[in-house]
């Protein structure tokens, strides 16, 4: 398997979603700078969505553990935990390891560190799947 490091995750996460979001009509826009709260910009022609996205790759149990919360990104932990504030998005991407993708509003996101991906409760939310994160050579 070849390791991939948190950032390129990340990025891949965000192609995921643009190309997904972009699928289902919507244009997609990337915030000049960095934006601390969303991700993306997606326009359905009908208003604006404030778009974060997350990847996973930690499988247990039968479920994706999905961190919500970040702990200093690519600075050193100050110790401060930011959690996912759903007043400030709109919805939830989420790319985990083996491709599968989910779209969900921020109002049926009920975690605030961390979700679980993978049975009944976001099922419905789950949408068509993508590459997966986890690559073979």
């Amino acid at each position: 398997m070849i390791n991939v490091s948190p950032r390129r995750q990340g990025d891949l996460g965000e192609i995921s979603a643009i190309e997904w979001l972009s699928a289902q009509g919507y244009s997609v826009y990337v915030p000049l700078g960095h934006s601390p709260h969303f991700d993306l910009i997606a326009d359905s022609g009908h208003g604006l969505l404030r778009v974060q996205v997350k990847t996973c790759t930690v499988f247990r149990m039968g479920r994706w553990e999905v961190t919500l919360s970040t702990r200093g990104g690519n600075q050193t932990w100050n110790g401060l935990v930011k959690r996912l504030d759903r007043k400030r998005i709109d919805s939830l991407f989420v790319l985990v390891g083996d491709g599968r993708r989910w779209f969900i509003p921020a109002d049926s996101v009920a975690g605030g560190t961390g979700i679980l991906l993978g049975g009944p409760k976001y099922a419905d939310f789950e949408v068509d799947p993508g590459r997966p994160l986890l690559l073979h050579r």
